[in-house]
């Protein structure tokens, strides 16, 4: 993947979320549809439904960048998504069908508690922009479960770096060093912590240990970077693929390809992350 590519990837005081009326009303429409469509599965598994509300949006176009306002604020959107919103937008409706409260309020509030450090927004560095942070983060939440290490991954070394070295590709950082300094910091911590992942050849070794509905996160070689993309297993057939949003494909789909060989396709693709909701 090209840079911009990645840097697309990277890509509660409560403000508002970023929706005209009309986009508002489209948005509702299209929750209160896979509410429709999914509340008769409420009991099924948590992966089962996780892979049938990713399947919601077969189709759905692959659009970059849609998070990058100015405030930092909750960006909703339903209507459009790239790998990490396709990701995030699924696991907070999915929450909310486990919920009491089924309403769109509730969706949002949840997807502003996984997107967001402490579910709170001051500003940019807020955001969970590394995928290995959303993951620390909200396992701590109890959300998911980073199950690497248990089923055999290797350990894995990062230093991240990018954002605060490539300050200049993004408008939020660009000329802001208390940001940069903060954005820094959390490289750092992120870095030091234990990390595991399974290699791109190992990957069908471990196929009965990945589960329908787990969250797949592609480690990248790319200097300072963690992941470059992400998406939701699916195994039909004994078949063992995933559901994303593609930038190649600009929308939703099934991946035709087999993990692992699509894995082992992209050159600076090094193996994965997986990751489990757990509720």
């Amino acid at each position: 993947m090209n840079t911009k590519t990645v840097l697309w990837m990277l890509g509660f005081i409560c403000m508002p979320f970023v929706m005209t009326a009309q986009n508002n009303e489209q948005h509702e429409s299209t929750f209160n549809r896979y509410m429709s469509r999914m509340q008769p599965m409420t009991s099924q598994p948590t992966g089962d439904l996780m892979v049938e509300t990713a399947k919601f949006f077969l189709g759905t176009p692959y659009v970059a960048s849609t998070l990058e306002k100015e405030p930092e604020q909750l960006v909703v959107d339903l209507q459009e998504l790239d790998c990490m919103t396709l990701v995030e937008t699924t696991t907070a409706l999915v929450r909310t069908l486990r919920d009491k409260d089924q309403s769109f309020k509730s969706f949002c509030h949840h997807l502003q508690e996984d997107r967001y450090r402490n579910g709170k927004i001051s500003d940019y560095t807020d955001r969970l922009h590394y995928t290995t942070d959303w993951i620390f983060e909200n396992q701590k939440k109890g959300r998911v479960k980073d199950v690497n290490k248990e089923i055999g991954g290797k350990k894995l070394l990062l230093q991240l770096s990018f954002m605060s070295t490539h300050p200049d590709s993004y408008k939020q950082l660009k000329d802001n060093s208390i940001r940069i300094q903060k954005i820094a910091k959390k490289e750092q911590e992120i870095s030091a912590r234990p990390h595991y992942f399974i290699p791109k050849d190992e990957i069908n070794a471990h196929a009965g240990q990945i589960h329908n509905g787990d969250i797949v996160c592609f480690v990248t070689a790319a200097k300072g970077l963690d992941i470059s993309h992400v998406g939701i297993i699916y195994k039909t057939n004994e078949k063992l693929t995933f559901i994303h949003a593609s930038s190649t494909n600009k929308k939703v789909i099934i991946n035709e390809e087999p993990l692992q060989e699509y894995v082992q396709s992209v050159k600076k693709n090094n193996g994965i992350m997986i990751v489990r909701p757990t509720f």
